[in-house]
């Protein structure tokens, strides 16, 4: 296969981009792909497309001792695992469940531009048990009846905790029936 930007060589770097659900297929030979800024040496990971390289420090994050230079920022280190934002941009994961707080500022951004969206919108698996769907309507409701009373829309708050009532009967109601059916 010859080298898409130049025409002459044969292409030795392959790259595959989605963007809008439309998959494009680019292939370079090794010098065009460094023109381009595509590190054939190193291996990547999918951080150091979305977050570029490992080497600017965020000036948006925080960091755990608090340290400023100007308006960059020193180090971003988790202070629970020491995993640095270098060695999450390099290995693509994070140290413990603190760095998805840590590195908010980071990740944001990256599962957006992955997934386009921040918040999980997929399927649910047709064995999900009817208490748990009960469960998730539940707690909308219980949030609806905190916004309702924020607002002191008091009506509807009633409106919510009596309807919250009877879900949490259902609720009892069906897990006991889920019970009854695992036990036999």
């Amino acid at each position: 296969m010859i080298c898409e930007k130049c025409k002459k060589d044969e292409a030795t770097v392959h790259l595959t981009q989605v963007v809008d659900d439309e998959v494009k297929k680019l292939h370079f030979c090794e010098s065009c792909a460094k023109d381009s800024g595509v590190d054939t040496n190193g291996g990547s990971s999918i951080t150091d497309f979305f977050l570029g390289s490992g080497d600017t420090p965020n000036p948006t994050a925080a960091v755990e001792v608090g340290q400023e230079v100007g308006q960059e920022v020193v180090a971003l280190v988790c202070p629970h695992c020491n995993l640095s934002r270098v060695d999450f941009k390099k290995g693509g994961r994070l140290g413990c469940m603190h760095c998805y707080e840590i590195f908010s500022d980071e990740l944001e951004p990256l599962v957006r531009a992955m997934h386009h969206a921040d918040r999980h919108i997929g399927k649910r698996p047709s064995r999900l048990s009817k208490s748990v769907l009960m469960e998730e309507a539940l707690f909308r409701l219980q949030e609806e009846l905190v916004r309702a009373v924020a607002e002191e829309n008091f009506e509807e708050a009633a409106r919510l905790r009596d309807e919250i009532s009877k879900h949490q009967e259902t609720l009892s109601t069906v897990i006991s029936d889920e019970d009854k059916g695992a036990i036999e």
